[in-house]
């Protein structure tokens, strides 16, 4: 389990590391995938497979179509790859950076950390992933009606920041 769980946070580095490099949205959106997709993995392997899913699906349902309407108006001929000098130059550069600062925090790091919620499931009733979805409607219902308008707010603005000057239905003609 341990090689598992350090195969998805490496990914999870990766991608975002691959994320933060790429000027080009079109291989970001691969990049954001691969996060979503580790970051849910790693969500897993602590005892939380609900909140995973619930993570996933609604990440990808509605943040990566906004991503792919943003990525759609600014359409390059030429996007940069993950292979072109500058992008592998700032993929190098952010990943020395990480290698850095993950040797800073190296000596407190400990593999008994990593236990799962439900590592005492013999002595439980209920699972700690469906109390925590129980105490995020309960108490945290304000906390996701905040939530939905950042998010709401967040695709305004993507689409405003897409849109420019010539393009859109509030044009001069």
């Amino acid at each position: 389990m341990t090689y598992i769980m350090s195969l998805f946070l490496f990914g999870l580095v990766l991608g975002l590391v691959a994320v933060a490099s790429n000027p080009s949205p079109y291989f970001a959106a691969l990049g954001l995938v691969v996060v979503a997709g580790m970051g849910c993995g790693v969500l897993v392997g602590h005892g939380g497979p609900l909140l995973s899913l619930i993570l996933f699906l609604i990440y990808l349902g509605g943040m990566l179509v906004v991503f792919a309407y943003s990525a759609a108006l600014a359409a390059e001929p030429y996007p940069e790859s993950w292979g072109s000098r500058p992008v592998a130059a700032y993929m190098l550069v952010y990943g020395i950076g990480v290698a850095l600062v993950s040797g800073l925090f190296w000596g407190g790091w400990y593999e008994v950390s990593w236990v799962p919620v439900d590592e005492l499931g013999e002595f439980t009733v209920l699972r700690g992933d469906t109390g925590g979805v129980a105490l995020m409607y309960s108490l945290g219902g304000g906390m996701l009606v905040v939530s939905a308008w950042v998010l709401l707010l967040t695709l305004f603005v993507v689409l405003e920041l897409t849109r420019g000057l010539s393009r859109g239905t509030l044009r001069a003609v």
